[in-house]
């Protein structure tokens, strides 16, 4: 796995834990499952906390994979052709 996978994938990871983190915060802002997290320990404030720290490691990850690997395209699967096309005699 090279590091242009690595990063994306380590973007991606961490883009679905921010929204899961999100959707818990907000479960617990309208009550839905207050006594649950405070169990656990997490109050609205460390979901809301962990969330924003998800979306900014995304997005450093992303720009990383992007700004590191300039040939490739920004979705990974598309390499820019490095064989000159010849036209037909």
């Amino acid at each position: 796995m090279g590091s242009f996978a690595r990063l994306q994938w380590v973007g991606r990871i961490t883009y679905y834990v921010g929204w899961v983190s999100l959707l818990c915060g907000s479960a617990v802002h309208i009550n839905i499952a207050k006594g649950m997290f405070l169990n656990i320990g997490l109050t609205q404030r460390n979901l809301f906390e962990l969330s924003v720290v998800s979306f900014l490691i995304c997005v450093a990850s992303e720009l990383r994979a992007v700004v590191g690997n300039g040939n490739q395209v920004r979705g990974g699967s598309e390499v820019t052709p490095s064989v000159k096309k010849q036209m037909a005699a």
